[in-house]
């Protein structure tokens, strides 16, 4: 049994990183190498330098939907803040939300849009599990559409506390995001730029894409004791056919996966669970913790995780524990920026 202590780590509050530099790519890159257990000292914009031709850098597609909620409850005017969860085929949302006094199935909730305008309402159906509620809009709109409208960008609190600027409705979104259903970025893949994905793919550098849609669990911290006793978020995946052979064929040839991100990771070794790398399109609760043996991953890119979470325990599996509590004690003592809008780390 691991107790979570090992896992905490003291932040200087100015190296949370408050908003993205001007340009994604300037982002600076520690290079940790577990088979020489050094710490090298660079930019991602020198990533194709780095990764070597038929290297396989796998990203993940998904796209930040403007989840976050404000509006109130129409009958007493008190306020309403909310999160859109996800949204079944029928068109009913699951929502987590915070107001004075007991929401009640009966209910309607009026939203706010980015405007300042009361927009529609959401007719409350019932609690579920883990705080969250069944609500319906007033809409035969899309839910993404709706979104868009009604919705701000989901930031963490770490961030301005939660409060978006207009810059972060492109920045907290990768260039390459395309399909809708993440509360929250995947933040090793927002140092992307399309040049630098040109220049990997100049190298010979494979780029493909996986979606895992990111979910609120991302940010919850392990409050267990023992880390084995914490029950894993889960959420919802595709890996394609067609990208199964291309990772299986360059494998083959002596390409090495590089994953970007602990989303990525988790999918990429849900999918090869057997063994052997399979297509799949479903949730996945994999909990990534001592002694786990990595089956298809072979590098990991990745930002600077919160203490206490399960990506840190992931990275620290990965990269191996000495090393990687190294790196941590590095990256503060040389100011490295941490969280999503910060820096990031290569576990080659």
């Amino acid at each position: 049994m691991i107790d979570i202590s090992e896992y905490d780590y003291e932040l200087p509050k100015h190296l949370i990183a408050q908003r993205p530099l001007p340009n994604r790519a300037d982002a600076r890159l520690m290079v940790v190498d577990r088979r020489s257990q050094s710490i090298e000292h660079r930019h991602v914009r020198d990533l194709p330098e780095i990764l070597q031709p038929g290297d396989v850098l796998v990203l993940n597609n998904t796209r930040v939907v403007p989840a976050r909620l404000v509006g109130y409850r129409t009958e007493t005017r008190g306020r309403w803040e909310g999160l859109f969860v996800e949204a079944d085929p029928s068109g009913v949302w699951q929502v987590i939300g915070k107001t004075r006094g007991k929401l009640r199935p009966g209910e309607t909730i009026t939203l706010v849009n980015r405007e300042g305008r009361d927009d529609i309402k959401l007719f409350v159906i019932g609690k579920i599990a883990d705080g969250g509620w069944l609500v319906s809009p007033d809409t035969s709109e899309d839910t993404w559409q709706t979104l868009e409208r009604v919705g701000r960008v989901p930031l963490p609190p770490y961030i301005r506390g939660g409060q978006m600027m207009e810059e972060d409705r492109t920045r907290y979104q990768t260039v390459y995001a395309q399909v809708p259903g993440a509360v929250a970025a995947p933040t090793a893949g927002l140092h992307f730029t399309p040049q630098l994905l040109n220049a990997l793919r100049k190298q010979g550098i494979k780029i493909l894409f996986v979606t895992l849609h990111v979910g609120l669990g991302t940010f919850v911290p392990i409050k267990t004791t023992q880390i084995e006793e914490h029950k894993m978020h889960s959420e919802w995946g595709e890996i394609t056919p067609e990208v199964v052979d291309e990772i299986n064929a360059a494998r083959k040839e002596g390409g090495r996966v590089v994953a970007v991100g602990t989303t990525v990771t988790r999918l990429l070794e849900t999918a090869a669970a057997s063994g052997e790398l399979k297509p799949f399109a479903g949730r996945t609760d994999l909990y990534i913790r001592p002694p786990y043996e990595f089956k298809i991953v072979d590098a990991l890119m990745t930002n600077f995780h919160l203490p206490k979470t399960t990506l840190l325990v992931l990275v620290r599996t990965f990269g191996g524990d000495e090393l990687i509590k190294r790196a941590y004690e590095e990256a503060i003592r040389e100011e490295y920026r941490f969280y999503s809008y910060g820096d990031a780390m290569l576990i080659l």
